[in-house]
C-alpha cells in the first residue's frame, strides 16, 4: 500500500470491537437512521453525496463518522468517492435481529408520522 492510499483509508472496528451502547448511540439520531435506512434498502454501496440530508456537508461527515467508528458502515474510497455500506452481516452476528428490529420500528415511525 502507497503512503497515499494508506492516507485515504479509513479506520473501523473489527467486528469484535463493536459494542452494543456505541451502535445504539449511532442509531438515537433521525438521520443516522436516515442514513442507516437508505442502506438497508440496497445491496450496493452508496456515495454520501447519494444521501438527501437536511444537514450541512460537515454535519454530514460528522454523521457518517460516528457510524463508521460505532461499526455500523464500512466506508472505502473508490477514487475520490467515499462508498459507504452497512456491515448488515457482522450486526447481525453480534446482535441478532437488532438492526431489523431497529429499521422495522423505524419504518413504523415514518409511516406514523408521515414521513415515508
Amino acid at each position: 500500500m502507497t503512503e497515499r492510499e494508506a492516507a485515504r483509508t479509513l479506520a473501523h472496528p473489527g467486528t469484535a470491537e463493536i459494542r452494543l451502547e456505541g451502535v445504539l448511540h449511532a442509531l438515537s439520531d433521525p438521520v443516522r437512521i436516515s442514513i442507516v435506512r437508505d442502506l438497508a434498502a440496497t445491496d450496493t454501496e452508496l456515495a454520501c453525496s447519494s444521501f438527501d440530508l437536511p444537514v450541512t456537508k460537515s454535519t454530514t461527515t460528522h454523521h457518517f463518522r460516528v457510524l463508521r467508528e460505532s461499526g455500523l458502515v464500512r466506508q472505502t474510497y473508490r477514487g475520490t468517492t467515499k462508498l459507504n455500506a452497512l456491515r448488515r452481516a457482522d450486526l447481525e452476528t453480534l446482535f441478532p435481529g437488532l438492526l431489523d428490529a431497529v429499521l422495522t420500528a423505524a419504518d413504523s415511525e415514518a409511516a406514523r408520522l408521515g414521513a415515508g
